[in-house]
């Protein structure tokens, strides 16, 4: 059967994906990029690290309206509520919280908030016979690894923090509902470490209080809202000895998530790695976005944080060879949307 783009954007109209974490910086993005395909799109959030003003640009930037629920996942009552008042044909699940170091200094409320309100989401998803998930996992699934680059078969049987640890049981959660029920649709998209912004610059990632992450403490050091950089650790084993990781643009992820509503339409188990397959250290990220802001940034090496690894980068081929999807940003392309994105907005959404 053809479609005309009309036809096509009708049908999928008729799909509605509900997004957990959709306020928060993978989410918005993945939000926009369904909007545009013609989805309609359910968002609930707790905006515990995120804002609706995320929302809004979205809204804004595809020209299509979402609806939007202040709610947190372990709230049952809510959720029922949600579900019912929408016929929701798939799950998107973001919802977490997922600083590496901060979970290691906080462990019960990684386990409370990401495990918790995945039990939760899931029985409410099977009492309104919603059987398609897509789950938002991580590279720390496989731990320190054996090989690189890593390939989805290296999989381990534990991560060194409870942020990695939390996103191996709800993996293992999702896999024993779909053996329990053969019926059950569930994919598992391991990402590795997401930088960039929208193109546009009206949508990135914008954390409450001081960063975890490279992403935006560098930006916030070049913007001048912090001194400097830390640099965590510079006596691992790579070429300069800071730890090297798999960067890749968020609208390249927000794409893999199309690629696998689109390709992933039967019932099963698929899982795949959502990475360039290229590793850098954090020096060698610290120059490339000096390069793309023109300024210099200034960074002090500090001790290793809990619960990090030397190296980390993906072999991704399977989602090109099953999704159609691959990475399409390079390293310029992330750094200059994360500046732009800074630039437009210095003090995050509330800078308009």
């Amino acid at each position: 059967m053809y479609y005309t783009n009309r036809d096509e954007i009708k049908e999928k109209s008729m799909k509605t994906i509900l997004v957990t974490g959709g306020a928060g910086f993978i989410g918005s993005q993945t939000c926009l990029e369904l909007l545009k395909k013609g989805f309609d799109v359910v968002v609930v959030d707790n905006l515990v690290n995120s804002c609706e003003e995320s929302l809004q640009r979205v809204e804004k930037l595809a020209g299509r309206k979402l609806k939007f629920y202040n709610a947190d996942l372990r709230d049952e009552k809510e959720l029922d509520k949600i579900f019912s008042e929408n016929k929701v044909d798939s799950v998107i699940h973001f919802a977490a919280l997922k600083a590496v170091g901060e979970s290691c200094l906080k462990p019960i409320e990684y386990y409370d908030n990401n495990i918790n309100g995945t039990i939760t989401l899931l029985k409410v998803r099977r009492s309104h016979n919603v059987k398609s998930i897509i789950f938002s996992s991580s590279a720390t699934v496989y731990g320190t690894p054996k090989k690189l680059p890593l390939d989805e078969s290296c999989a381990a049987a534990s991560s060194p923090s409870p942020y990695g640890e939390t996103k191996v049981r709800i993996e293992r959660r999702l896999t024993d509902v779909e053996k329990a029920d053969p019926s059950w649709n569930v994919v598992l998209l391991r990402y590795f470490n997401p930088i960039g912004a929208d193109p546009s610059g009206e949508i990135g990632e914008n954390p409450r209080g001081i960063p975890n992450n490279l992403r935006p403490y560098r930006a916030d050091v070049a913007i001048g809202k912090l001194d400097h950089l830390s640099v965590y650790g510079d006596d691992y084993p790579t070429k300069d000895g800071t730890g090297v990781r798999d960067y890749i643009h968020v609208v390249d992820l927000a794409l893999g998530h199309i690629a696998a509503i689109e390709h992933c339409d039967k019932p099963g188990i698929y899982i795949y790695n959502l990475g360039t397959g290229i590793g850098y250290s954090v020096l060698e990220m610290v120059h490339a976005f000096e390069k793309a802001c023109g300024k210099k940034i200034p960074y002090v090496i500090s001790a290793r944080r809990p619960g990090d690894i030397a190296t980390c980068y993906a072999s991704a081929e399977k989602a090109k060879k099953e999704l159609g999807w691959e990475a399409k940003y390079n390293l310029e392309d992330r750094c200059r949307d994360e500046w732009n994105w800074m630039v437009k907005n210095p003090d995050g959404y509330q800078s308009k």
